[in-house]
């Protein structure tokens, strides 16, 4: 078989497959047999790369660096939309259309309206060719690598679609997704991300495209713009749309009149909490578009679409006191706990009251009348005080000074809007907390122990840190509450299995403050072993690739403990992996020995990191900066002015993709 037929044939069932998952949530081939068709495809696209294409589904992965984004002018201009807020509103709205359309029989199409980033993405030829956020309506940002990376908007269309358009929708991010990533944020001590709308609009403006793929963001579509569309109305054009393989919510509802409107808005009202991710409204458009066209547009609006705009469910509640959480970090989290009211179809008892500012500037006391609403429809927290039903003889709440577990004197760090305790190896919360952490699924995964055994072997005397749970015995175990022999039995083979855990999640079970998975992996790879990394200094770590030097302190700060250094020697000598275990690259060379490479710019054929990864295979060196000991730097499009300013300055050979290729395979 010819070689493009087949990569292009593989690219039609990947790009289906990917349709089915994202798009139908009904996938047809598993997991395993998905990846191994995607690999084959990659494998196929390096060895002839004359037949690369931006739009092809192994560039769903990412890669791309965009420093700066360019500003694109949007070919049909993205209105806001007007909001009502009543029935009465609308009833207005639909009076002022009859002035212009007069008495004509009129139907209307509504969709909910998403909570997310508005994007335009225009397609030529079936193909993706560009994606601009909506800016100020006239011009926005070119977010086209980022965008990619979403596997539910189609990079090649099917059926039958128009030479060119432009399709406009929100970026989304599901309650699920955003629920998972604050976990991971919290898990290494960072400020989690206030609300699913504005994570999703800061994800499109992240620099490197690879993250962004990470990010479990969606397309919701809901409009198409260009000439000679093939479709009379709004409706039929949402239909289109779907059979070209966009995702677009099956929510959508053709009514003949604004009785139709107001039943759907009350229906949603209620539903909308059963709906995985944000929604704060109905639209309501004219689904006409040979009406649309008639009524044409205000300076800002069409005056053929409204908003309606939910009202924020909230509730009035009493604060009956306020309790204080330590993580494992030694952060402390304040929390209201309230009089239960039934909130957006939950019960709601506590809320988060953030950090000792947000007390103060809501200047919230025991007692008080509290309003409670749902942020992002997920978390409850407390926006405002009833003062005018304030007990009589209430006192203002001060922030605790001292930890509530051990009574160690909080700190709280210049520019830090947290107190912590300092006392990381005698509050019973933190090392409850780290050992849940590393015998979590992430880390060193170790069956038949969860987190409230863990807090039993803790409160037993049986373990004070995690190099405890390797001396731990069937006999020992078995006295515990709820412990019966088979249970006992596996909780110790759990452990002993965990010794096969590779290095890097070895190092992201230590729990050292800011090192996530990511981070956990890039350190492992860089330094190998754990003795390399202990005796790095701060600016060995800032140096390595993405390791700022709040990460670096945090790294130093870790390996200077002499705790932490007995725990670690005592993990060594139960047979923990602490060396990386490198696969064998039989296609790997030593022809770049003693050479270093700096890698800069897009490119075209390979990403970032697969010529990273062929430097390292070859037996070079990959720097993260310019400086007189780099012999090459590997430049694509958009290399940083700086970079090449200096490069230039210090005589380092410039080369292409293409003759570092040649460089390693001749």
């Amino acid at each position: 078989m010819d070689i493009l037929p087949k990569i292009l044939l593989l690219r039609e069932e990947l790009n289906q497959h990917n349709y089915n998952y994202y798009v139908l949530d009904n996938p047809t081939i598993s997991d395993y047999d998905f990846d191994s068709k995607l690999k084959e495809l990659q494998d196929l696209e390096h060895q002839y790369p004359q037949y690369f294409d931006s739009n092809s589904p192994t560039q769903r992965v990412g890669g791309m660096i965009t420093k700066n984004f360019d500003t694109i002018a949007h070919e049909q201009r993205m209105y806001s939309l007007d909001n009502s807020y009543s029935i009465e509103d609308l009833l207005d709205w639909e009076k002022r259309i009859q002035k212009v359309l007069g008495e004509v029989p009129l139907q209307y199409t509504c969709e909910l309206k998403y909570d997310g980033a508005s994007i335009s993405i225009t397609y030529e030829n079936g193909s993706l060719v560009r994606a601009v956020t909506r800016g100020d309506g006239f011009q926005g940002d070119d977010v086209t690598n980022n965008i990619k990376t979403i596997k539910s908007i189609p990079l090649q269309l099917k059926g039958n679609y128009p030479a060119k358009f432009a399709i406009r929708g929100e970026i989304i991010l599901p309650f699920k997704g955003f629920e998972k990533m604050n976990q991971e944020l919290i898990e290494i001590g960072e400020t989690p991300y206030s609300n699913p709308r504005n994570t999703a609009s800061g994800s499109l403006k992240l620099q490197d495209s690879a993250e962004v793929a990470k990010r479990p963001l969606e397309c919701l579509l809901y409009s198409i713009v260009g000439d000679n569309l093939p479709f009379a109305n709004q409706f039929e054009g949402l239909q289109a749309a779907r059979e070209w393989g966009f995702k677009v919510p099956e929510a959508a509802a053709l009514v003949s009149s604004l009785d139709g409107v107001f039943e759907f808005i009350n229906y949603w009202d209620v539903h909308r909490h059963e709906l995985p991710y944000e929604t704060d409204g109905v639209v309501i458009k004219v689904n006409a578009i040979q009406y649309q066209e008639e009524l044409g547009y205000t300076a800002k609006s069409p005056r053929w679409a409204m908003a309606y705009k939910f009202k924020s469910e909230q509730v009035a509640t009493t604060l009956n006191s306020i309790s204080y959480q330590v993580g494992r970090t030694g952060a402390i989290t304040p929390v209201a706990n309230l009089e239960p009211v039934q909130l957006a179809g939950t019960i709601v008892k506590r809320a988060s009251l953030h950090n000792a500012d947000q007390i103060e500037k809501l200047d919230i006391r025991i007692g008080d009348t509290v309003f409670v609403e749902k942020g992002g429809e997920i978390i409850p927290k407390i926006i405002a005080v009833d003062f005018s039903k304030r007990p009589q003889h209430s006192e203002p709440t001060h922030y605790i000074t001292d930890c509530p577990e051990c009574q160690t004197e909080l700190i709280r760090n210049e520019g830090e809007a947290n107190h912590y305790c300092p006392n990381f190896y005698g509050c019973p919360p933190q090392i409850v907390g780290r050992i849940q952490h590393y015998i979590s699924r992430k880390a060193m995964d170790i069956e038949g122990l969860g987190g409230e055994t863990v807090a039993l072997l803790f409160n037993n005397d049986l373990v004070h840190n995690y190099a405890d749970l390797y001396e731990l015995t069937v006999e020992q175990i078995l006295p515990l509450e709820r412990m019966a022999q088979k249970s006992a039995e596996n909780l110790i083979k759990g452990v002993a299995a965990s010794k096969k855990i590779p290095f890097e999640r070895v190092l992201y079970a230590l729990g050292i403050r800011f090192v996530g998975e990511t981070v956990a992996k890039k350190l492992a790879k860089h330094y190998k072993n754990i003795d390399a990394l202990s005796q790095a200094s701060l600016m060995d770590l800032v140096l390595v690739d993405e390791i700022g030097e709040r990460i670096a302190q945090s790294v130093v700060d870790f390996f200077e403990n002499q705790e932490n250094r007995v725990i670690i020697e005592r993990l060594k000598s139960y047979g923990i992996q602490f060396e990386l275990e490198e696969k064998v690259n039989l296609n790997a060379t030593e022809i770049l020995t003693a050479k270093t490479f700096v890698v800069s710019g897009v490119f075209t054929q390979f990403s970032r990191d697969e010529l990273k990864k062929a430097i390292e295979d070859n037996g070079g060196k990959v720097g993260s900066s310019i400086s007189a000991k780099t012999d090459y730097v590997v430049a694509g499009d958009n290399m940083g002015p700086a970079k090449l300013e200096k490069a230039s300055k210090l005589n380092i050979p410039i080369i292409s993709e293409i003759e570092f290729m040649k460089m390693i395979t001749e």
